[in-house]
């Protein structure tokens, strides 16, 4: 990972009060980033003709656009006198997540920002929620922006060594390093974890497999542990910033994220399209929702053609 221009997603129902906007400012001292300020409009009255005509619509919509412009180099301009590159694009269009990933497409940013939102299951269920679909389909780093105190101090990367998705721990070793960059350009502690789940005792019912469950459980255990150990081995990384849990993660996780005080949660999304995916979401979807922190989401590398 290396950081030359970072794209925020500017949110214009939220005043002059912008998390991600603050946190990509942080971001870009430190990194010497360049920033785009994206802004996406759209308002049903001024398309369709229901109360303009052709010409006078499209003179409502480049007004509001040119308006909407003016305020984003006002959020702009004492980040440039700062010492930061800014540029600013504000577009008409929906959906808001087809709009934004079209402008990366364009944009080629090393991160996208945006203010996190967490919704209800039936909102996913029907994918109508900006975040979801980014942390699905965003194919860079995609770094999801609390509010509230940012102390930028502690970095930690949730890793999966063991993922029949991931069988050669491809993606964990892009958190890995991601993660190392990030804590040295950033200047934060870097801690790395990573948690499991054995079958809990009381799901096993037959005589024979509850005999044997305890060896079922060591070697659960040791097979996630060894995995671990092998992921992590190549990187300069202490033992004592190296943290094996045993729990779900969308329990554990949080648990520690808030114990060890970590203001920036990195972890890998892998797409799937099934039904199941659909109704429950992956564990970063189940972990955004349970966190209260920022949440960096990176997706593996897509193959060259």
């Amino acid at each position: 990972m290396e950081l030359h221009q970072l794209l925020v997603v500017i949110d214009p129902t939220s005043g002059d009060s912008q998390p991600s906007l603050e946190r990509a400012a942080w971001l870009a001292k430190r990194s010497n980033s360049a920033i785009e300020l994206l802004l996406c409009e759209y308002n049903s009255a001024l398309d369709g003709g229901y109360f303009f005509d052709g010409p006078a619509q499209k003179k409502a919509r480049d007004s509001l656009l040119q308006n909407r412009t003016k305020w984003l180099e006002k959020l702009a301009q004492p980040l440039r006198d700062n010492g930061i590159t800014v540029t600013t694009e504000a577009r008409w269009g929906k959906p808001l997540h087809t709009m934004i990933l079209q402008r990366i497409s364009e944009l080629k940013p090393d991160m996208v920002l945006r203010d996190a939102t967490t919704h209800n299951l039936l909102q996913r269920l029907f994918f109508n929620n900006t975040s979801w679909q980014l942390i699905r389909q965003c194919p860079v780093p995609l770094w999801l922006v609390r509010e509230g105190e940012w102390k930028g101090e502690r970095i930690c990367a949730a890793v999966d060594p063991v993922h029949s998705a991931d069988t050669e721990a491809l993606l964990d070793h892009k958190l890995v390093k991601s993660t190392l960059y990030l804590a040295q350009t950033l200047d934060m502690q870097a801690d790395y974890m990573h948690s499991y789940a054995p079958l809990p005792r009381t799901m096993v019912f037959d005589s024979e497999l509850v005999a044997a469950y305890d060896q079922y459980a060591e070697r659960s255990a040791k097979q996630h542990r060894d995995a671990f150990e092998k992921l992590m081995v190549n990187y300069p990384v202490e033992k004592a910033n190296r943290h094996l849990l045993e729990g779900f993660p969308e329990e554990v996780i949080p648990s520690f994220v808030e114990e060890r005080g970590v203001d920036l949660l990195v972890m890998g999304a892998i797409s799937r399209s099934n039904l199941e995916n659909a109704l429950i979401g992956n564990t970063a979807e189940r972990v955004l929702e349970a966190v209260q922190t920022d949440l960096l989401v990176i997706k593996p590398t897509r193959p060259q053609p």
